[in-house]
């Protein structure tokens, strides 16, 4: 694999991603790019590497092979600490809070590579999310599941990502709660072109939302659509076909 950085000006550019675990490939020549402020959704079946490919982005699993460029530089051997600090940042699934800590705690947390200048992006941050702002002082364990989702985001967004990714941010919560997210998601992107990429199992939450719409299949990126959302049964049959983009 080549290992010249690519001349385009993405800011995410992936070629050829092979992950797995114990021998056993997940990811299977993954070609991806996302441009700055770009809004994407992955779907897929459970077990096709969505997470995978999420934990591969931000350094918590090393790929077998290909290389991760990110805002022209190869992410690929950097620990997660050093994928934060270059703006990648990934809520994982399940609302990784800490309990036992307030949420003004937890928020402190999320800019422990970035303390300078805190307090004001901490009410940048609290304006997106209001309903945690009377929670400060609350315990993260004490917060509805909706509220600990929102915590979660929030406190990924006080290290200043370029690239927000998203692991199933909609599980379990109730429609409205979904619908409040997602527009606090597309506010923040209005805003702050901040990029996002977030894997729905259920993606109808989103569709007036993201604007690219990606299918893993069996570890390969197999559809990529662009433009207005799929219906739920194109989606389940897989997009349309389009040659996932190049990298160079």
């Amino acid at each position: 694999m080549a290992s010249a950085v690519p001349t385009a000006s993405a800011l995410l550019c992936c070629e050829g991603i092979e992950a797995g675990y114990g021998g056993k490939p997940v990811l299977r020549g993954i070609d991806l790019t996302l441009e700055a402020g770009e809004w994407a959704v992955l779907a897929g079946e459970n077990g096709a590497g969505k997470t995978t490919l999420l934990k591969v982005l931000a350094g918590l699993h090393r790929p077998t092979r290909g290389h991760i460029w990110f805002q022209g530089e190869d992410l690929v051997g950097l620990p997660a600490p050093a994928v934060v600090k270059r703006g990648l940042a990934l809520v994982p699934e399940g609302r990784w809070i800490f309990p036992r800590l307030t949420v003004l705690e937890n928020l402190k947390m999320g800019a422990y590579l970035h303390p300078r200048g805190f307090s004001d992006r901490l009410e940048v941050v609290l304006d997106l999310f209001a309903p945690l702002k009377p929670r400060l002082s609350v315990l993260g364990g004490r917060l509805s599941g909706g509220e600990q989702q929102m915590l979660a985001i929030a406190r990924a967004l006080l290290g200043r990502p370029s690239l927000l990714l998203l692991d199933e941010p909609s599980l379990g919560l109730a429609a409205d709660m979904r619908a409040a997210i997602y527009e606090t998601l597309a506010e923040l992107n209005r805003r702050e072109a901040v990029a996002i990429l977030v894997v729905e199992q259920d993606p109808e939450g989103v569709a007036q939302k993201a604007r690219r719409w990606l299918m893993l299949q069996d570890g390969c990126l197999s559809r990529d659509g662009r433009g207005a959302p799929p219906d739920p049964d194109q989606l389940a049959k897989g997009l349309p076909e389009r040659p996932p983009g190049a990298c160079r």
